[in-house]
């Protein structure tokens, strides 16, 4: 028979067993509980994330083929504004084609350029001298006797635009010359800054100075030459190159005339507008001019490399 106390033993042994497998289903049960609540679909988690879409970045384009401003096509619930998840580059800080002011190209005498060196408009630099040699240069209006030339600096030059301007110098001397723009000063020559022929820099100050300060202005002088036209090495039918010489005022655009019409050529840093699929080689061409006046010429044949006179020029301003 069983004492009292063996009795006792096994009662308590009972109830650590019990109390233990109590434990124990208590862990399972809490330990299962979080498993659950970090699960990738467990439910009231999903329901937030739907709450909370991602936004993309889109870029719109433009008419004239500059990206826009990106926007967002959905925005956060919590704080109302977009959430993108990465950052668009765009050309939003310049305006687009579309809503660029275009220049309006009249002959009533406004001006039709937005280049940088505009009539009535006076510029500060200072002046150095260079070696003319035969008068040719970056413009490639070929030699010439009349060493009243300069070279303009290259961010004044714009691409050319400046070929053939004829330029008011004057120095704190009171001193002044007229030249006439016909090669291109590279760096590091700076915006406002003109590089004179010897020739000219001496009617200013002694050579030997080498570098004065200056004021300038685009002018338009008294001539009795007519323009003309030449047209590039290598020109034909099928491409060419067609260059504007002897103008009073400085060249803004050449169009040639097509079966579509009028075609504004692309100019390069020679100053020659160029074909590159021969339309309107040989055909009638207009030039436009710093004022916005407009003279057409016609008869002009495809001669390669000949400087073929014509009977107009643009107006004295």
């Amino acid at each position: 028979m069983k004492t009292a106390r063996q009795a006792a033993r096994q009662r308590r042994q009972r109830r650590r067993l019990v109390l233990g497998a109590t434990l124990g289903v208590t862990a399972v049960g809490v330990l299962a509980y979080l498993v659950m609540g970090f699960l990738p679909d467990h439910k009231p988690d999903a329901v937030h994330a739907a709450a909370t879409p991602v936004a993309t970045a889109q870029v719109r384009t433009t008419a004239g083929g500059e990206a826009g401003t990106p926007t967002a096509s959905a925005a956060s619930p919590a704080t109302g504004t977009p959430t993108p998840t990465a950052t668009a580059t765009t050309a939003s800080a310049r305006p687009s084609a579309k809503s660029t002011p275009r220049p309006t190209r009249t002959t009533s005498g406004t001006a039709s350029s937005t280049g940088r060196i505009r009539p009535g408009t006076t510029y500060t630099g200072v002046a150095t001298a260079y070696e003319a040699g035969d008068g040719n240069g970056a413009c490639l209006f070929g030699p010439s006797d009349d060493l009243m030339i300069a070279a303009m600096n290259t961010t004044d030059y714009e691409t050319s635009r400046a070929c053939g301007a004829y330029v008011l110098v004057r120095a704190a001397n009171g001193k002044s010359v007229t030249v006439r723009i016909t090669n291109e000063c590279p760096l590091p020559c700076a915006p406002g800054q003109i590089d004179l022929s010897q020739q000219a820099f001496a009617k200013l100050a002694d050579l030997k100075v080498g570098r004065i300060p200056i004021s300038w202005s685009l002018v338009s002088p008294s001539t009795s030459d007519t323009i003309s036209i030449r047209y590039k090495t290598g020109s034909s039918p099928y491409w060419c190159g067609i260059q504007v010489i002897g103008h009073r005022n400085p060249v803004t655009g050449l169009e040639v005339r097509t079966s579509g019409g009028w075609r504004s050529l692309p100019r390069t840093d020679y100053d020659y507008f160029l074909s590159a699929d021969g339309s309107g080689c040989g055909g009638a061409i207009r030039i436009t001019d710093i004022y916005g006046e407009q003279l057409t010429v016609g008869g002009i044949a495809v001669r390669p490399d000949v400087v073929q006179h014509t009977q107009v020029q643009f107006a004295r301003h």
